[in-house]
């Protein structure tokens, strides 16, 4: 069976605020643990209004203590932010709290203008460069595969679960040439998406911490009683979406009547072209939607994404393609 988990991306809501959507996030992680999801992950943005989940390893501390079983991590780290023995202090930290709960999912996208930069005093483009590098030390200041100057305490000997990121073929090289497990960014990025499984998978090397390719695909799901419902409640991060795509990003908008009627030409196109990797509407529709790609991708796991204004509603649709898919995927 196909095993199912949540991405948040922690949305502030028009008229919210960032307290609010910690709280949120917490009662999601909560109800995906009840409902039977493997992971609950957390995706690492700056400077963004709408986004309260920079702070990752100390949001997954929080969403820790308030869970008991799910794994929990991150969707992802963008390495180039950061040094490798800062991260492996955190995740080691992090892995001594909730043993056997952590992943540590790196991404290489720095994301940033130049602002950004000055503020983490980087230069990202270069760090992004050195990104196979990083993971390699990383993993070696986890695992001590390597002879390294210095040790990270904690670190050493801490056993995150690492993923590999992506939304082009560099992860998925990556990926396959570390023997770790890909996890494909197709809810936002789905160009990509079929030749980099097939990269992946054809070139994936063994490794001590996988023997066989493992595979990861993330897509936007919102499922309601109707198929309008599901549709509005989608409304909210397609507007974001225009929004982010028009350099005009902010927080995540109150829901729309019939949104995408009323955008132009280019916008409707860039929305239908993401739509490739969602599931709207019932539960009949969205199991079948989901059962398709699955089918399309060969995906191990699918990472469930969908921000909605209502936080009860994201919680309510969760269920809905729980239930649905726990009878579709054992069928």
């Amino acid at each position: 069976m196909t095993e199912l988990s949540v991405l948040d991306l922690i949305p502030v809501r028009e008229g919210g605020s960032v307290a609010e959507a910690l709280a949120d996030a917490t009662e999601l992680a909560r109800a995906a643990e009840r409902v039977g999801c493997k992971r609950f992950w957390v995706a690492e943005h700056h400077a963004m209004d709408g986004i309260a989940g920079g702070a990752t390893s100390v949001v997954l501390a929080h969403i820790g203590n308030a869970t008991s079983r799910i794994r929990i991590g991150s969707g992802g780290i963008m390495l180039p932010n950061h040094t490798p023995f800062q991260i492996a202090e955190q995740f080691g930290t992090l892995d001594a709290l909730f043993p056997g709960r952590i992943d540590l999912g790196l991404g290489r996208a720095p994301g940033a203008g130049p602002e950004l930069q000055r503020a983490l005093r980087k230069n990202l483009h270069q760090a992004a460069e050195y990104f196979p590098q990083d993971v390699a030390e990383l993993r070696a200041l986890l695992t001590g595969d390597l002879d390294l100057p210095i040790t990270a305490s904690p670190g050493l000997g801490a056993k995150p679960e690492m993923w590999m990121l992506g939304s082009s073929l560099f992860g998925a090289q990556l990926a396959a040439k570390l023997g770790l497990p890909y996890a494909f960014a197709a809810h936002f990025a789905p160009d990509h998406l079929d030749a980099a499984l097939e990269l992946y998978r054809r070139d994936f090397e063994p490794s001590d911490a996988l023997d066989r390719p493992h595979v990861m695909v993330a897509m936007n799901v919102f499922a309601a009683p109707s198929e309008a419902e599901a549709r509005l409640l989608a409304s909210s991060q397609q507007q974001s979406f225009v929004r982010l795509r028009s350099g005009n990003p902010g927080k995540l908008p109150p829901p729309i009547e019939d949104y995408t009627s009323t955008l132009p030409a280019p916008a409707r196109a860039m929305l239908d072209h993401i739509g490739q990797a969602a599931a709207i509407g019932t539960a009949d529709m969205v199991a079948s939607q989901v059962s398709d790609f699955i089918k399309r991708t060969g995906a191990d796991e699918i990472m469930l994404c969908g921000a909605t204004y209502d936080p009860a509603a994201r919680i309510r649709s969760l269920e809905i393609t729980m239930q649905a898919l726990t009878g579709a995927l054992t069928s």
